[in-house]
């Protein structure tokens, strides 16, 4: 949700134009603070996934680095600038390269 999000704040104007009832007119200028809620729960339900699957120690070092990936995105998020909603939603490409690093790496218990 949350980076789809941030995607729809590029072409906003044309889905209300049009009637799309996107996640970016829902939200409006609340995003940021849906965005937090959204993140949150994606780094908490993938530490409950990494928990069950009993990860080893590089996983949860490269967790927090991936939670503070998804920080960075809220923080710089101009929900009025298409080209800065573009490069974050792009960034996410990091975000999921981070945590797919932690999973393999993770997967190596070197607890």
């Amino acid at each position: 949700m949350g980076y789809d999000t941030i995607y729809a704040h590029q072409d906003k104007e044309d889905d209300a134009l049009i009637g799309v009832k996107s996640t970016a007119l829902r939200f409006g200028d609340k995003t940021k603070i849906w965005l937090v809620g959204f993140y949150s729960a994606t780094i908490f339900f993938i530490g409950l996934a990494g928990a069950n699957m009993g990860v080893g120690l590089i996983f949860w070092l490269i967790l927090p680095l991936a939670a503070l990936h998804l920080a960075w995105q809220i923080k710089n998020l101009d929900i009025d600038a298409p080209q800065n909603c573009l490069r974050l939603f792009k960034s996410n490409r990091d975000f999921g390269i981070l945590i797919f690093i932690a999973i393999i790496a993770g997967g190596i218990n070197i607890n």
